[in-house]
């Protein structure tokens, strides 16, 4: 899932454009020029941004307590691997043996520009929305793969900096990661001064909106203090367009949000059939939901990917619903390859498609078609017929209105 769910101190500087070159033998440079080559090197990967954070600091423990009272509230939906890893969650350290510093860095990943606080995605209620993350290649291999490739540009520094007692001068861990572990990931990235929380949950910021993801990269060296952070000023104010926008209502509060009512949930994490109360409210969408991120005024200033990863495969931003729905399993597979849409799997993709159909506006002639082919798909699976059941009544009742 895209990435959901401190003291202030000056943010930490940009990332510098320029490209990192080996450090003068004749200057000896000092921890921050080592973040500083560390950010650059970050950039000239495809990293939007990067910042630092110490694996014992306190927001650890914090988040902790946090997330157990927001499952006490009963708001995660099926997700019951929630309830697990708390030691983790709170003892970072203990998820890389040797790990000090935690690099977190954010990628931007927007094909093309949605317009400023408008939901396009309604106005084309005949196409299949997949969330714009997941139209490329899965993000998770990608920014882990990017990871890797600066943790080995940071290792081969490593001789220039053995006179600063940040263990330079031992062996090198690290390890990558991006939402594939059970780690407090906005949480980090808000610290590290890479943006702020919004009332959506997600991470903003304010040079790029939200449209990006995030990793983190655990590393040996010790560049950080314990209590040590860089977050920035919260600039959502009065705001509440994320809220008020949302379709299913499932920002129930301010930085609340109840799992179990969310689209991208619903469309991805839930499995078998999706309550009633719901189906109106997902419209088109059969992966993910963009909605209160492409309602929130921040991203006026949202950036293109520079990876190529995210360049949308198999025309996925554009697919009309009909098309998804003629999909067998084996072209389900081929187009998937490599893609977030896996997670959902087959069935459920079907699913979130009939329901999708169910809310499709398609003209007189187009109508019949698509109930013929929702009726052709009957009796491969019970779950599936009710929500074919679903979207035929639908289609039928506004013939008839």
């Amino acid at each position: 899932m895209h990435s959901r769910s401190i003291a202030m101190t000056k943010p930490s500087p940009p990332p510098s454009s320029s490209q990192p070159s080996r450090i003068d033998s004749t200057t000896l440079p000092d921890v921050d020029d080592v973040k500083d080559w560390i950010r650059a090197k970050a950039c000239e990967l495809g990293f939007a941004d990067c910042g630092f954070l110490s694996v014992h600091h306190p927001l650890f423990a914090e988040q902790t307590q946090a997330l157990k009272a927001w499952l006490n509230q009963g708001l995660y939906g099926t997700l019951d691997f929630m309830h697990d890893n708390h030691e983790l969650r709170a003892n970072p350290h203990q998820l890389v043996d040797g790990a000090k510093t935690i690099i977190s860095v954010r990628m931007d990943y927007l094909h093309t520009l949605p317009a400023p606080r408008r939901i396009e995605d309604n106005e084309r209620p005949n196409h299949a929305i997949i969330a714009r993350y997941a139209r490329g290649r899965d993000y998770h291999k990608t920014v882990r793969q990017q990871l890797k490739k600066l943790a080995r540009a940071i290792e081969s520094e490593l001789p220039n900096w053995t006179h600063l007692s940040i263990g330079a001068d031992k062996p090198f861990v690290f390890r990558p990661f991006s939402d594939s572990a059970p780690i407090f990931e906005r949480p980090i990235a808000d610290a590290a001064g890479l943006g702020w929380t919004g009332k959506h949950t997600l991470l903003i910021n304010r040079q790029a909106g939200s449209f990006f993801n995030l990793g983190e990269l655990f590393i040996s060296l010790d560049l950080m203090g314990d209590t040590e952070s860089h977050p920035v000023k919260v600039h959502c104010g009065s705001c509440t367009a994320c809220i008020d926008i949302c379709p299913t209502q499932a920002i129930i509060a301010p930085h609340t949000l109840d799992a179990g009512a969310c689209i991208s949930y619903l469309t991805i994490e839930h499995k078998g059939s999706i309550d009633v109360k719901y189906r109106k409210a997902i419209g088109n969408r059969i992966f993910g939901c963009d909605d209160c991120q492409l309602i929130c005024p921040w991203n006026r200033y949202a950036k293109i990917a520079t990876v190529a990863d995210y360049a949308p495969r198999h025309g996925l931003d554009e697919v009309r619903l009909l098309d998804v729905w003629a999909w067998d399993e084996d072209e389900f597979m081929a187009k998937t390859e490599g893609s977030p849409l896996r997670r959902t799997g087959y069935l459920n993709l079907l699913r979130n498609t009939a329901i999708a159909l169910g809310n499709s506006q398609p003209d007189d002639t187009a109508k019949i078609d698509t109930i013929t082919a929702l009726q052709s798909r009957l009796g491969m699976d019970a779950m599936l017929d009710e929500h074919i059941y679903w979207a035929i009544d639908e289609l039928t009742a506004a013939h008839d209105a």
